[in-house]
């Protein structure tokens, strides 16, 4: 660090003074112990950690998630600032079971919905391959925009996202009741330049036990999302709870979620409930939109790289 107004040595008359050796002496040390500091004060200003599985930062836009009721978490901060803003390394969370991924089996068969044709795709209401049914629901868009937050917050192209969720009767396609011979609801995706994807979807109901959400998986490339084996990410999206109170409440088909989300709070979730507000903040999807309409949802998940 290059200090302008530092002061010049002091000239002597008698140079063979004692004193005055140690009083020069002196000075420059503290000068120079000076300079350390300040340049100490500069460095820590400007470092930043990184971390992985449950480290936080100041958060993404969201909605109104930062006054939703969530425990401290015991992870280390860590965030990762670029020129277009401030990004958060998302926790890991469990991808629950009904991932459709070829982790889990339903009847002794192994359900792997990364290998049906037709799975990539951006609107997801409906099956692919030989199954034909609709989710029904109110309509939801969302975009996603992946990020390297050990990076910067740079973009991260190439990388495939894969999202699912239940209906607005709760169930999971390819594992409910009601719902076997469907695979709705499920798609993947390669992100774009800008690292992200939008996904046509309906708005999650909400189940018995959980908050609502929306799962998703993160792989390096197209060729590698076939099997769970090969993901780098896995986590979840949570909904805001006025919006989600506001939808169950007007729109027909939701009303089983009513006492659902009554019964539920991000503090007694057991996925959401050990996050921190920046986390929680973070992954909940910012929302606009209407009842009529449907909504238009946005988040950014930062993962390290």
């Amino acid at each position: 660090m290059t200090h302008s107004d530092r002061p010049e040595a002091p000239h002597h008359k008698d140079e063979g003074s004692l004193q005055d050796l140690i009083q020069l002496v002196s000075r420059r040390r503290t000068l120079g112990m000076l300079g350390t500091l300040a340049f100490g004060s500069s460095s820590v200003a400007a470092c930043g950690g990184g971390g992985d599985g449950g480290s936080t930062s100041t958060s993404v836009s969201s909605s109104s998630a930062s006054s939703s009721s969530a425990s401290s978490s015991s992870s280390s901060a860590s965030s990762s600032s670029s020129s277009s803003g401030t990004c958060t390394t998302f926790p890991t969370e469990t991808e629950g079971p009904y991932p459709g991924d070829g982790s889990n089996t339903v009847s002794g068969s192994v359900i792997n919905a990364l290998a049906l044709s037709g799975i990539n795709r951006s609107d997801i209401r409906t099956s692919v391959g030989s199954a034909s049914g609709t989710a029904p629901g109110l309509p939801l868009k969302l975009t996603l925009t992946l990020v390297n937050s050990g990076l910067g917050c740079a973009a991260l192209s190439g990388y495939v996202i894969y999202i699912w969720h239940c209906t607005r009767d709760g169930l999971y396609s390819l594992y409910s009741s009601g719902a076997t011979t469907q695979n709705y609801l499920r798609g993947i995706q390669v992100t774009d330049a800008n690292g992200q994807v939008t996904f046509t979807t309906i708005f999650p109901g909400c189940y018995s036990g959980r908050m609502p959400h929306i799962h998703v998986e993160v792989y390096p490339s197209l060729a590698s999302a076939t099997s769970y084996a090969n993901k780098i990410k896995t986590s979840q999206f949570a909904l805001d709870r006025t919006v989600c109170s506001t939808v169950y409440n007007s729109v027909a088909g939701y009303s089983a979620s009513i006492s659902n989300l009554a019964a539920i709070s991000f503090s007694t979730d057991n996925v959401f409930s050990d996050n921190t507000a920046a986390q929680l903040a973070a992954q909940t999807i910012a929302l606009t939109g209407d009842t009529t309409n449907g909504y238009t949802g946005t988040v950014t998940l930062g993962i390290t790289i």
